[in-house]
């Protein structure tokens, strides 16, 4: 950001800038309390509304949690992959900074339920199993169901063999061969219990909850693409959207 935005950013903003490039460079961290509302009015002469808005969009980010009667604090460095969801390319970014490791590599088999969310004649269909992470914690396990005429443009790709790893999503590999691209995804997120498979992906106890995301890529002609089902470790990942009224 240079000088000129710099001027016009709102107080709020401004504060929420500096308090977070404070919590990136570990000035809060192993429990170390952020400065209170009065303590961050008083220090950037800026009134406790202006501290209050500032603490709510670092919340919100996830780069700060408050504890009622004690104060606020940074989350632990690395503890939590955070990113903002809102479009078909925010999900195409993921490949910038996570790794995919491939668990059980492209394959055709019986899946009713793909098939039939898929809306396919057919219950036969490609799917992959992978784990992203983040540094080097794995923070979510996905199988992803693609249909025989999607997954043809992917069969020889080497990051989807057997032990790949990479900085791919599936999507990113399929975007460049789709006639019709992308342009959807219906999302549903529920809570559920990791089951065996997930655990000794995830290092996580049979039976944690988990995060379960289901989405449903659509193309330009509104066909399902690819259905997508993950689960995410809840202390490893936070999830944001942004909600706004039509027409503002």
């Amino acid at each position: 950001m240079d000088g000129r935005a710099r001027e016009t950013e709102p107080a709020y903003a401004q504060l929420a800038r500096r308090l977070r490039d404070e919590v990136e460079a570990g000035q809060y961290s192993n429990g170390t309390r952020l400065p209170t509302e009065a303590e961050l009015a008083e220090q950037h002469r800026v009134s406790r509304q202006t501290v209050r808005r500032a603490f709510q969009d670092l919340v919100a980010d996830g780069i700060v949690y408050r504890v009622p009667g004690r104060g606020t604090f940074a989350n632990e460095s690395g503890r939590r992959y955070r990113r903002q969801l809102g479009s078909i390319e925010d999900l195409l970014a993921l490949s910038a900074d996570t790794v995919m490791e491939i668990v059980t590599p492209l394959h055709r088999g019986v899946d009713i339920d793909a098939a039939s969310r898929l809306r396919l004649d057919t219950d036969l269909l490609y799917s992959v199993v992978l784990r992203r992470v983040h540094g080097s914690t794995p923070f979510v396990l996905t199988t992803i169901h693609l249909p025989d005429e999607i997954a043809a443009h992917v069969l020889d790709a080497p990051a989807l063999r057997a032990g790949a790893s990479s900085r791919n999503t599936v999507i990113g590999l399929l975007e460049p061969h789709l006639d019709s691209p992308i342009v959807e995804a219906a999302q549903s997120i529920t809570v559920a219990p990791a089951s065996e498979q997930v655990a000794a992906e995830l290092n996580c106890a049979v039976g944690h909850p988990l995060l379960r995301v289901d989405r449903l890529y659509s193309n330009a002609e509104g066909l399902p693409a690819e259905l997508s089902v993950s689960y995410f470790l809840p202390e490893h990942y936070t999830y944001r959207v942004t909600l706004r009224r039509a027409g503002h």
